[in-house]
């Protein structure tokens, strides 16, 4: 009989698994990739708040933590992109998978593929998907409305069914999974595996300092929202001090804002003013995202480094899937996969025992 959690997703990326750990910025180190990938999950680097040089030695750190392949996520529009691509290329003996959002080209898409580096972007609706495809991507994450950071109106249980029916490569389902009956239910709609971002990242091995782990674990599913006041676009957040003061604050408050976060961006990877409007306006060029929004959406990654890096769970901004108001221990990875494994096997096996008795009755 074959192996039902072996899928068309394990065998594109060469995991056990049909888990993916997703690319937190600040929160996918080499140290929490490698763990995933240990345990039989297929890890994401979070190379997209890395400089090119940062990124060349997360790379070459991960490869010493483990003997499994892995994948980076990187944005088009970030600085620096055109060096992290050649990085990305240069290192294709284990870097075997690419994800992003909407930025990369069919001919940057072609030269990872003719590298055998999968291309995986994560999308939000059924026309992101369908343009991914067409330009050669050769699977797709999909983030229902549950999902942490920015994030869509259209329910996971709504929107994967749409996406499975209008593309014909491996979907990964994200937003809203934590566990192995997740796995099974993402599994039964006919995706090929599961994307977790706010689980991997409430694990021991994660980076995140512990009294900011501790605040994740105490919020409920009320205390986690969506809000349009960080940059112009819906993103979904734990409710704090800080984010209390953006949902308060005016139009004059956000440019101080942005002014301020994009001094310290500016500062911590070396990126000219220039680099910076320009890495905006590209963003503003996908979208309706006005100049200050796409301006505040480039420094964002500044207040959430405060609190998944300093540790200041009053000051920075906690983005966070739904899921995890329901969360509340810290397994390690390898404690978290063999969970999700024995639980989804268990709950696929009653599912198909009580097929087979329903079959018996007929």
């Amino acid at each position: 009989m074959a192996d039902p959690l072996a899928t068309s997703l394990t065998q594109l990326l060469g995991c056990r698994l049909p888990v993916i750990q997703t690319a937190m910025g600040w929160i996918a180190t080499p140290q929490l990739v490698a763990a995933s990938s240990n345990a039989g999950a297929f890890g994401f680097l979070a190379g997209a708040v890395m400089k090119p040089a940062e990124l060349a030695a997360a790379i070459e750190q991960t490869k010493g933590l483990t003997t499994h392949n892995f994948g980076v996520n990187f944005h088009s529009f970030q600085p620096g992109a055109k060096e992290i691509v050649e990085i990305i290329l240069a290192n294709a003996d284990r870097v075997k998978a690419v994800s992003f959002g909407r930025g990369p080209d069919a001919s940057m898409i072609e030269r990872f593929r003719d590298a055998g580096i999968v291309c995986i972007p994560t999308v939000g609706a059924i026309k992101h998907a369908q343009k991914m495809v067409a330009l050669g991507c050769q699977a797709i994450t999909v983030q229902g409305g549950e999902g942490g950071g920015h994030t869509g109106a259209v329910a996971t249980t709504v929107l994967l069914p749409q996406v499975l029916d209008a593309v014909n490569v491996p979907v990964a389902a994200a937003g809203g999974f934590a566990d192995g009956r997740g796995l099974a239910a993402a599994l039964a709609y006919g995706a090929s595996g599961i994307a977790m971002g706010s689980r991997f990242m409430m694990t021991s091995d994660s980076p995140v300092p512990e009294q900011v782990k501790a605040a994740y674990t105490r919020a409920g599913t009320g205390d986690i929202f969506v809000t349009k006041k960080v940059d112009g676009m819906p993103q979904r957040m734990i409710s704090n001090p800080m984010l209390d003061r953006i949902e308060r604050g005016g139009a004059l408050a956000k440019w101080r804002r942005g002014l301020l976060a994009g001094l310290a961006m500016k500062r911590e990877t070396g990126a000219s003013w220039g680099e910076m409007i320009s890495a905006a306006r590209q963003m503003t060029s996908h979208g309706a995202m006005s100049l200050p929004e796409a301006m505040l959406a480039a420094a964002a990654p500044v207040l959430i480094q405060k609190a998944v890096v300093d540790g200041d769970a009053a000051n920075g901004l906690m983005a966070s899937g739904l899921v995890a108001g329901r969360l509340d221990d810290l397994p390690s990875c390898a404690e978290l996969l063999t969970r999700i494994e024995n639980e989804a096997r268990a709950r696929i096996a009653a599912l198909s025992g009580e097929t087979n008795a329903l079959k018996g009755a007929a």
